[in-house]
């Protein structure tokens, strides 16, 4: 356990970033604070682990999670350079998912143990800030039993659809990967797949249900405090 309890999260807005820059980063973020990790446990020294939590947008890319099945992907790899897109398997849970502009992608880099040490209610509370942040924009969306993310008329099994899908690694109790949450994306994209794996659902933006463009700042504004607030983070 973590004696040195540290909740300060440094919040970085990445912008539009190629996906794999950004899950590089990612990536040197995460062995960081597995590094201090290991000093304290090998070196007996005292270090407080950092925590990061970055938001971002990126070009067209479909990304597979490790347990996830290439047959998802309904169009040939060869082909998606024609819509401007690009693929890659990489190292979080769950199936495959579109990532593109006017979407909200969130990556908490962060050591749960300065936190908690319960990868079902992060989970839970990455989902919950999603549904706060809908409800601000006059949106009632909840989460469905068995099944990951966020969902509109997520008591209807015909009609629901979701909105915002999770996909984390973990390792140590330190996390990577996260959320991807639709607010202006183009929905076409995800045609090309089966989200998630999930055959029989639909997925859905904020601009297709208030059938008009959203302030994506505002969304990212809103979204971020509730990140905040939901795990008491002391965002700088």
């Amino acid at each position: 356990m973590n004696l040195f309890i540290n909740k300060k999260t440094k919040f970085i807005d990445l912008g539009l970033m190629d996906y794999k820059e950004a899950w590089d980063y990612q990536t040197t973020l995460f062995q960081s604070i597995l590094d201090v990790k290991t000093s304290n446990r090998t070196a007996n020294s005292n270090l407080t682990t950092q925590n990061y939590l970055l938001f971002c947008e990126h070009p067209h890319v479909y990304t597979l999670g490790k347990s996830g099945e290439e047959q998802n992907l309904l169009l040939k790899k060869e082909d998606l350079h024609t819509i401007d897109a690009t693929y890659y398997h990489i190292n979080r849970g769950g199936d495959i998912t579109y990532h593109g502009p006017g979407q909200i992608v969130v990556y908490p880099v962060i050591d749960l143990e300065n936190f908690f040490t319960d990868i079902h209610k992060y989970m839970r509370l990455l989902e919950e800030a999603v549904i706060q942040t809908l409800k601000d924009f006059g949106i009632k969306s909840g989460r469905i039993n068995g099944l990951t993310g966020v969902w509109l008329d997520y008591e209807s099994e015909r009609q629901a659809r979701k909105i915002c899908a999770l996909g984390v690694k973990t390792s140590r109790w330190v996390t990577m990967h996260g959320l991807a949450f639709n607010v202006n994306v183009n929905l076409k994209y995800f045609t090309n797949i089966v989200p998630c794996g999930i055959a029989d659902k639909a997925v859905t933006s904020m601009e297709k249900e208030l059938s008009t463009t959203q302030d994506f700042e505002l969304v990212k504004t809103v979204l971020k405090k509730k990140l905040a607030d939901v795990f008491e983070m002391e965002i700088f």
